[in-house]
């Protein structure tokens, strides 16, 4: 898959490259600032989808799709813009996408497989809750810059798909059943911080949100103590007692988990 990006501020293009080699990190990717750069590039090879900004300093973003289009009339053309203004303009010429910026890793993945269905590689998101607590996807850690927003994860995972309510979390989290306004403020900057790092890694669709509540969505991981629930030798023989040990409300979710290991 050949793609290319072109936007004229050289840091947003480099977080919008970021996001394509997360997104499609089998696939071959040029950027450019400079539109001209980016027609003679189109000139010599065929671009299967382009990344286009709008507002650009030497040509607008909608007359330089259609030069695309003139000259690689089965590329694709996705718009990353800052501007809604421009969506009738999009749709009139056809465009593939319209993306509001900035643009997350899975947004562009969301696109990319809409265009060429299910041909992407499924992003393999593994959580080990034996021995600790930690989730990687594709082998990489997840990263977290607040630890309450890490054990709220190992929360709603530990509740495997039913939803918890910002007062049942904050009970579990600060081990104490009342909650003021101070504590909510607190608890909505672990939410946000929890989001930041699913979003970070490209996998914030594994959490479901609606008013006043969060559950995980269990099927889109790779998790050891599920594999254990379902009666898998391998995880079942190389359990040790040790399910989130690092969490002291933990040992009240240890139940069926003990009972199925006697």
């Amino acid at each position: 898959m050949n793609l290319i990006a072109v936007d004229d501020e050289p840091f947003v293009l480099k977080a919008l490259e970021e996001a394509l080699k997360e997104a499609v990190p089998q696939g071959t990717l040029h950027c450019f600032t400079a539109p001209s750069k980016a027609l003679a590039y189109v000139r010599s090879t065929s671009v299967d989808t382009a990344f286009l900004d709008i507002e650009l300093d030497s040509m607008n973003g909608l007359v330089l799709a259609k030069m695309i289009k003139d000259i690689c009339p089965e590329a694709h053309i996705i718009f990353v813009t800052s501007h809604e203004q421009y969506a009738l303009g999009a749709i009139q010429m056809h465009a593939t996408g319209y993306l509001m910026k900035p643009v997350m890793a899975e947004d562009l993945r969301r696109e990319l497989t809409f265009i060429y269905g299910d041909v992407l590689p499924r992003r393999k998101i593994r959580v080990q809750t034996f021995g600790g607590f930690d989730i990687f996807v594709d082998e990489n850690p997840v990263l977290f810059k607040r630890s309450k927003s890490k054990e709220l994860l190992a929360y709603l995972i530990d509740r495997r798909g039913i939803s918890v309510t910002a007062a049942e979390a904050c009970a579990v989290l600060w081990g104490d059943a009342s909650i003021d306004s101070r504590k909510k403020g607190y608890f909505r900057i672990v939410v946000k911080g929890l989001r930041e790092a699913l979003q970070a890694a490209g996998i914030e669709d594994i959490l479901l949100r609606s008013w006043n509540s969060l559950a995980i969505i269990p099927n889109k991981l790779d998790c050891d103590s599920y594999h254990f629930l379902e009666g898998d030798p391998q995880f079942v023989n190389s359990y040790r007692h040790d399910y989130l040990c690092c969490y002291e409300w933990a040992e009240f979710s240890l139940g069926p988990v003990l009972y199925k290991n006697d």
